[in-house]
């Protein structure tokens, strides 16, 4: 296996070394007993918003095209994951994942394998209303909108583009849908949207729609955070309590990464309404991760704050036959799970921002 810093992708030989006491076969799984049956597959890092938390106006310097997996090398992958090592959840994101036209050929084809996995897709709203039936038939089963804000004028200064309506349209159009679930996530930029907050919320109990709201986090392309001017969880729960009676989610939490509460009062689609946190800063839940992420140029990684990743792009254009290269695939895989860390680190005063942005990352 070789790790190599972010950014700067090695050729692996076409003979992986394994990572001392990595398990050869079975499920994906680390030191501590943590299994990993959940995937986050960036599809591009490119994006039609310019988000202020996430990157410049100008936008960033986006992959080559040649530097992306192509279609037929992600179905090898992501048939590997779910075959060989337990992948049980994928998650399509970017970037922006409706920016990839094939898609819904990629979402076919990983509903088509024998036990295949739940689908979910991260998005930003816009291009949805076009294509959410297509998803759907290929296979989507879950998607969340990213949405910071009900407010035009606010939306507008924080994608720095004005196209709340596009989102709202998008979002309207995954309820008519098939889906399982049509969540919304939010991050808020800065203090000033704790008074809208309550505004979001109200907006989601009112067109069914279930909102989780994220904590800032260390992974801006400008390495500008800053945790002093974070808005936490506490706060967060504060701001929509001035409106709304929040009780405890007497469900398990599990794996989940958004810690839930029931909105009294409400419900949806028969079931209490629920509203969650991921307070990934504040409150981390490392001990209970399963996750594993796969970004757009073919590097593995496991955790989104890691300072080192898994290059399979050189291993997948290296020449291997199909046994040996599934083989291979599957041995870099288990070895870079087998060295996640016990907790990303945000806390410590050993923490460094990995030098991939989120939209170079995948969420």
């Amino acid at each position: 296996m070789t790790l190599v810093s972010l950014g700067l992708p090695s050729t692996p030989s076409s003979d992986p070394v394994a990572v001392a006491d990595a398990p050869t076969t079975g499920p994906l799984r680390d030191r501590f007993g943590r299994v990993v049956s959940d995937l986050r597959v960036s599809v591009t890092d490119r994006c039609n918003l310019r988000c202020t938390y996430c990157m410049p106006a100008e936008g960033l310097d986006w992959l080559p095209a040649d530097d992306v997996l192509t279609t037929p090398e992600l179905i090898r992958v992501l048939t590997v994951a779910v075959r060989d090592l337990g992948i049980r959840a994928i998650r399509f994101t970017g970037g922006e994942p409706l920016l990839r036209r094939d898609l819904e050929d990629l979402i076919g084809a990983v509903s088509s394998l024998p036990e295949a996995p739940e689908i979910a897709m991260t998005t930003n709203g816009l291009g949805l209303t076009r294509r959410i039936d297509g998803l759907v038939a290929a296979g989507l089963h879950r998607v969340n909108v990213s949405l910071d804000t009900v407010n035009p004028a606010r939306f507008a200064e924080i994608t720095r583009r004005d196209r709340l309506h596009d989102v709202l349209d998008g979002l309207a159009a995954a309820r008519r849908s098939d889906l399982r679930s049509v969540k919304v996530n939010a991050v808020l930029a800065g203090h000033d949207d704790l008074d809208r907050l309550p505004d979001l919320l109200a907006f989601c109990l009112e067109q069914g729609y279930q909102l989780r709201i994220i904590e800032q986090m260390p992974l801006d392309a400008d390495h500008r955070w800053d945790r002093s001017t974070m808005v936490t969880a506490d706060e967060i729960l504060a701001a929509l309590r001035t409106r709304f009676t929040l009780l405890p989610d007497p469900r398990p939490r599990g794996s989940a990464p958004a810690a839930t509460w029931l909105v009294d009062g409400h419900d949806l689609d028969g079931d209490p309404a629920r509203v969650g946190v991921i307070a990934s800063v504040t409150r981390p839940f490392c001990g209970d991760c399963d996750r594993t992420r796969l970004t757009a140029d073919g590097a593995l990684r496991n955790c989104l704050f890691a300072r080192s990743e898994t290059d399979l792009r050189a291993l997948l254009r290296g020449g291997l036959d199909d046994d040996r290269l599934d083989a291979a695939i599957a041995d870099l895989w288990r070895g870079n799970a087998w060295v996640k860390a016990a907790g990303h680190g945000v806390n410590g005063p050993e923490f460094h921002q990995p030098d991939r942005p989120m939209s170079a990352i995948g969420g």
